[in-house]
C-alpha cells in the first residue's frame, strides 16, 4: 500500500503542474542553431538520431539541455550541449553563437575537426568550454576574450596553433587555462597576468618559442605554471619575478631549452613540485635555505649545474623525490642527505637519483635508507663511486633510466575490497590528474579515495581505485568504480548527479591532487528506474489533456508502468536475449560442425558435470571435459554461471567469431549449447594445457618455446588480416595459447574480441575500434589503455609479453614486478640475457638475444614503433632459419615459410635436470588444466 502510494502522489503531482502549465517553446534562433550544427555533423553511430524537427527542447533531443520557460510566451532556451563521447566528427557551425544562454559546451573526447568558430565570442554566458580530445585545428579566437564569465577553457589534446591572443586579458572570471598538447606557438602573453582568479596554466607540449613575461608573477591566485615541452628563444631565462609567487603549488618547465641559473625560488611559498630538468641551465645548485620547506619533488637533472649538493638540503622534511642525475656535481654527498621525515618513512615508494655525475664520495647511511625503505638510490655513471666499468654487482651501482618507480609502461592493479556487492551494478570512471603535485603515489592512495569520495558525496565504501597508471607529462591515469549504497544499481538522479559533479568540475582542487579530467563514464548496466535521462521538459508535457478522467488514466498509467518496470530485465540483459533471438533466426551465425547440444546431452559427457571432470574455473564458470557421442570425440565445454550478464556477453561474442575462423592455430569450437537457461561452449581438448602451466613447471627447450610463439603468432596474424572481417583479440595471454599433445599452439578465449573497423561509405578505413578498456593486467597495451582504442598494435603488444613470458618463464606481473619494466631495465644495463630462463641458457645467446629484441620491440609503449604481426612471424621465421645450424640436430632451416609451424621447428628429445637450488614446488603433477579462464 506504501508503494502504491508513492506512486499515485507522483501522478497527482505530476498532473497537477500540468494542470497549470501553458505550452512552451524552444526559442527558435537556439533551434535553428543545432539544425545548422547538426549539418555539419558526422554521427556515425546515430548518437544524435532524435535531433529532428522544429523543437529541441520539447522533443529532449540527446545531450541538449534546456532552461524553465520563462516570460509570458514560456520560451525555453538551450544552456548545455551535453556530447560528450559521442563518436562525433564534422565540424562546428559559426550559427552556435547564437544560442545566448548557453552555459556549457561539452563535446570532449569526440572527433570532431575544423577551427573554433569566432561566432563563439558572443556566448556571454558561457561557464565551460570543453573541447579536449578531438582534432580541432586553426587558431585560438581572439572573440573568445570577450567572455568575461568563462571559468574554464579546454582545448587539450587537439591540433590548434598559432599564438595565445592577448585579448585573452578579458576572460576576467577563468581559473582554469588548459591547452596542453596542440601546437601553440609564440610567447606566453604576458596579459595573463591580469586574470585576477587563474589558477591553472597548463600549456605543456606546444611549440611556444618566444620569452618567459616577468609580469605572469602578478596572477594572485596561480597554483600551477607547466610549461613542459615547449621551444622558447634560444637565451630564454626564467624570470626572477617567478620566484615570488607566494601561492604557486608546482612550477614545471622540463625541455624548454632554458638558460642562465636556478633563481631564488624561496618566495614559493606553498611550492611543492619543481621540475626544470632536460634544460641548460648552469651554475650551482642554491643554499637548500632558498628552497620552500614544503617541496616533495625537485627535479634538476639534464642540465649543466656544477659544484656540490648544498649540505642543507637534507633538512627539506617533505623531500621524497630528488633527481640531479645527468649534470656535473662533483664533491661528498651530504651525510645528511636521506635525513628527512619523507625519506625515513617506512611506506610509500621514494628516489634519490644521482646517476652521471662527478660525486665522490657517500655516506654509510644512505646505503642503509635503501635497504631499510622503499627509497630507490642510484649512482651509475660516478666514476668515483662504481668504477669507470660500473660494479654492477653493487645495486646501488645498476643504471635506470625510469623517471619513476611506477614506470609509464605498467598498470598497478589494487586489491578489490573483499565486502563489495559482487552482483550490484557499478559506474566505471576513466579519470586522470593532469598535474599532480607528487611524484609517487603509491601513499596516497587512501587519501585519493577520502578526497574523491567527499567531493562526490559519497561514502568511502563507495569509491574504488581499480587501477592507475602513470603517462607522460607526468600525468596519472585512473580507473575508478562507484558502487551503489544500500541498493543494487543507481537511481537515474543519482547516475545524473554523480556525471554533473565530474563533467562541470564540482569536485573541488586540491592542491595535493592538482587539477583532473575525465575520460570515460559508463555504467555497467543502465539505470533501471524507468526515469528519463533528461529533465521534463515544458513541450512534452503540453499536448496532455486536462481533465479528471485523464488526471485517473494517468496515474493508473503510472502504475502498470512501474509494476512493468520492476518485472523488466535490465536493458543490458534485453540487449543479450535480442542477440540470441537474432543467432536463432539466423541460420548464416552457424557453419558446419558447429553442432546446438541440449544440456542432457552435455550433462552425460561430464558425468553430470562431476567434479573428478572439472579441469578449470575463472570468473566465466567452470570448465569441464568431456566424452561425446559415446566416448569417440573429447571435448572442454565451458560452462557459464547463472545470470553471469558479462559471460552471456562472451558467449554471443565467441559463437560469432570462432564460427567465421578456421586456422590451425585457432582453437576449434566444436558446438555450443544454450538450453534450460544454461549457455555452455565447447571446444577441441587441447591435452596440452595453457600455455602458463608449461612455463610455470615444465621445462621446455628453447626450439619448441620458438615453435610455440611462431605457431601463435600465425593463428594472430590470420586473425588481423585473413578473418573477414579482420579480429582483435584483445586479451593474448599465455594463459590463453593452449598446447595440444605435440605442443602445437591453438589461440583461445576470443570472449573480449573486436571485429576491426571496416571501410566507410567513401572507402575510408577507421584506424582503430573505440571500446570500453578491457584485457588483462601486465599484458594490456598502455595506449589502449589509455586512449579507448583498439588496434592490431594492441595485440602486438600483448604477445610481445607471452614472448618474453616465453624467453625468460617468468610471469607478466610477479611480485609487484611487471616483466616490461625489469626487461627495459636490464637491457640498459647491458644485462638482457640475465633475463632468460635457466632451462634455455644453454642455447646460442644470438638466438636468445633475437628473440628477447622481437619481444621488447612488440612492447614498445608507441603503437608506431611495434611491428605488425606480419613482421612478427617473419622475424620468428627468420630466427628460426639464421640459427638452425647452431640449435641441436633436428632442427630444420630450409623449411620455406609457408610450411607449417610443426615443420619449420622440430624439437629434439629433451631432458633437463632441475638445479640442486630449483624451486620444485610449482611441477605439474597429474592432469594439467587445458583452459585457464579469466
Amino acid at each position: 500500500m506504501a508503494c502504491f502510494w508513492r506512486v499515485g502522489t507522483l501522478g497527482l503531482v505530476l498532473v497537477f503542474h500540468l494542470l497549470i502549465q501553458t505550452e512552451a517553446i524552444t526559442n527558435p534562433v537556439d533551434a535553428r542553431a543545432l539544425q545548422a550544427f547538426y549539418r555539419t555533423l558526422e554521427d556515425p553511430d546515430g548518437a544524435l538520431r532524435n535531433w529532428q524537427g522544429n523543437h529541441p527542447c520539447e522533443d529532449m533531443w540527446e545531450g541538449v539541455i534546456c532552461s524553465p520557460p520563462q516570460g509570458p510566451s514560456n520560451v525555453t532556451f538551450v544552456t548545455e550541449l551535453r556530447l560528450f563521447m559521442h563518436n562525433l566528427g564534422g565540424t562546428f557551425a559559426p550559427e552556435l553563437g547564437n544560442l545566448t544562454q548557453l552555459q556549457y559546451l561539452d563535446v570532449m573526447w569526440n572527433h570532431m575537426t575544423g577551427s573554433i568558430p569566432s561566432t563563439f565570442g558572443k556566448l556571454t554566458n558561457l561557464y565551460l568550454l570543453l573541447l579536449n580530445g578531438n582534432r580541432f585545428t586553426g587558431i585560438l579566437p581572439p572573440e573568445l576574450g570577450s567572455l568575461s564569465g568563462l571559468n574554464r577553457i579546454q582545448i587539450d589534446e587537439n591540433q590548434i596553433s598559432g599564438p595565445i591572443p592577448p585579448e585573452f586579458a578579458g576572460l576576467t572570471s577563468i581559473q582554469h587555462l588548459h591547452m596542453n598538447n596542440n601546437s601553440l606557438n609564440g610567447s606566453l602573453p604576458r596579459e595573463l597576468g591580469t586574470l585576477p582568479n587563474l589558477v591553472h596554466i597548463l600549456v605543456d607540449n606546444n611549440n611556444l618559442n618566444g620569452y618567459l613575461p616577468p609580469e605572469i608573477a602578478n596572477a594572485p591566485s596561480l597554483l600551477v605554471i607547466q610549461l613542459d615541452n615547449n621551444k622558447f628563444a634560444s637565451n630564454a631565462t626564467i624570470p626572477t619575478t617567478w620566484g615570488n609567487i607566494s601561492t604557486l603549488l608546482k612550477l614545471s618547465m622540463r625541455n624548454c631549452g632554458l638558460m642562465g641559473t636556478i633563481p631564488d625560488v624561496g618566495g614559493l611559498q606553498k611550492l611543492e613540485v619543481l621540475d626544470l630538468s632536460h634544460n641548460t641551465l648552469t651554475g650551482n645548485i642554491p643554499n637548500a635555505s632558498a628552497f620552500p620547506t614544503n617541496l616533495t619533488s625537485i627535479d634538476f637533472s639534464y642540465n649543466q649545474l656544477s659544484g656540490q649538493i648544498p649540505e642543507s638540503i637534507g633538512t627539506l622534511q617533505m623531500l621524497e623525490y630528488l633527481t640531479l642525475r645527468n649534470n656535473t656535481i662533483g664533491g661528498v654527498v651530504p651525510s645528511n642527505l636521506g635525513t628527512g621525515r619523507a625519506f625515513q618513512g617506512k611506506t610509500g615508494s621514494k628516489v634519490i637519483d644521482l646517476q652521471n655525475n662527478q660525486l665522490m664520495n657517500f655516506s654509510s647511511s644512505l646505503a642503509a635508507l635503501a635497504s631499510n625503505t622503499n627509497t630507490v638510490i642510484r649512482f651509475a655513471g660516478n666514476p668515483a663511486i662504481c668504477g669507470p666499468n660500473q660494479d654492477l654487482t653493487n645495486p646501488l651501482c645498476i643504471p635506470n633510466n625510469d623517471p619513476f618507480i611506477v614506470p609509464y609502461d605498467s598498470t598497478v592493479t589494487m586489491e578489490t575490497p573483499p565486502n563489495l556487492c559482487q552482483t550490484c551494478d557499478f559506474i566505471t570512471v576513466g579519470y586522470r590528474l593532469k598535474s599532480p603535485g607528487f611524484s609517487t603515489f603509491d601513499r596516497l592512495d587512501k587519501q585519493f579515495v577520502d578526497y574523491l569520495s567527499s567531493g562526490l558525496n559519497l561514502t568511502q565504501n563507495q569509491v574504488v581505485l581499480k587501477n592507475y597508471m602513470w603517462q607522460h607529462g607526468p600525468r596519472l591515469l585512473m580507473t575508478i568504480l562507484l558502487y551503489p549504497e544500500n541498493s543494487n544499481s543507481f537511481n537515474q538522479s543519482e547516475f545524473d548527479r554523480l556525471y554533473t559533479t565530474f563533467s562541470q568540475w564540482r569536485i573541488p582542487d586540491s592542491e595535493v591532487f592538482g587539477p583532473y579530467e575525465l575520460l570515460s563514464f559508463d555504467p555497467r548496466t543502465l539505470p533501471t528506474d524507468g526515469a528519463s535521462k533528461k529533465r521534463l521538459s515544458a513541450g512534452a508535457i503540453a499536448g496532455i489533456v486536462v481533465g479528471a478522467s485523464v488526471l485517473a488514466m494517468l496515474v493508473t498509467g503510472l502504475i502498470l508502468y512501474m509494476v512493468h518496470r520492476k518485472r523488466q530485465p535490465s536493458p543490458a540483459l534485453m540487449a543479450q536475449l535480442e542477440r540470441l533471438n537474432r543467432m536463432k533466426r539466423n541460420p548464416d551465425l552457424k557453419v558446419a560442425g558447429v553442432t546446438a547440444f541440449s544440456f542432457e546431452e552435455l550433462s552425460q559427457a561430464t558425468n553430470n558435470f562431476s567434479d573428478e571432470n572439472q579441469i578449470g574455473q575463472g570468473g566465466y564458470g567452470k570448465v569441464y571435459v568431456g566424452d561425446l557421442k559415446d566416448g569417440k570425440q573429447r571435448v572442454a565445454i565451458k560452462r557459464a554461471e547463472q545470470g553471469s550478464l558479462q559471460g552471456a556477453h562472451e558467449f554471443y561474442t565467441e559463437i560469432e567469431l570462432l564460427s567465421r575462423v578456421h586456422h590451425r592455430n585457432l582453437v576449434i569450437l566444436v558446438g555450443y549449447c544454450d538450453d534450460e537457461g544454461e549457455q555452455m561452449l565447447v571446444y577441441e581438448y587441447m591435452s596440452g594445457g595453457t600455455l602458463r602451466d608449461h612455463l610455470s613447471c615444465t621445462p621446455m627447450d628453447f626450439p619448441t618455446r620458438l615453435r610455440i610463439a611462431l605457431g601463435s603468432a600465425r593463428g594472430i596474424l590470420y586473425l588481423h588480416t585473413e578473418a573477414n572481417p579482420p579480429i582483435y583479440h584483445r586479451d593474448i595471454k599465455a594463459s590463453n595459447i593452449l598446447l595440444d599433445s605435440r605442443k602445437v599452439a591453438k589461440v583461445a578465449d576470443f570472449g573480449l574480441s573486436r571485429l576491426a573497423p571496416v571501410p566507410d561509405f567513401e572507402g575510408t578505413t577507421p584506424g582503430h575500434v573505440s571500446t570500453v578498456v578491457k584485457g588483462t593486467p601486465g599484458y594490456m597495451d598502455p595506449e589502449y589503455f589509455l586512449t579507448h582504442k583498439l588496434t592490431d598494435k594492441s595485440d602486438v603488444y600483448s604477445f610481445g609479453v607471452v614472448l618474453l613470458e616465453l624467453i625468460t618463464g617468468l610471469h607478466a606481473i610477479s611480485k609487484g614486478k611487471n616483466i616490461v619494466r625489469e626487461t627495459h631495465s636490464r637491457m640498459v644495463a647491458g644485462q638482457m640475457l640475465s633475463m632468460v630462463d635457466p632451462y634455455i641458457a644453454n642455447y646460442p645467446a644470438e638466438a636468445l638475444e633475437a628473440f628477447m629484441r622481437l619481444a621488447v620491440s612488440c612492447c614498445s609503449n608507441l603503437p608506431e614503433d611495434r611491428p605488425t604481426m606480419s613482421e612478427v612471424v617473419r622475424d620468428l621465421e627468420e630466427i628460426g632459419r639464421r640459427f638452425a645450424d647452431m640449435l641441436p640436430e633436428g632442427y630444420s632451416k630450409d623449411t620455406p615459410s609457408s610450411a607449417s609451424s610443426d615443420a619449420l621447428i622440430q624439437p629434439r628429445n629433451y631432458t633437463k635436470n632441475y638445479p640442486d637450488n630449483a624451486d620444485t614446488s610449482e611441477l605439474c603433477s597429474g592432469t594439467v588444466m587445458h583452459v585457464a579462464p579469466r
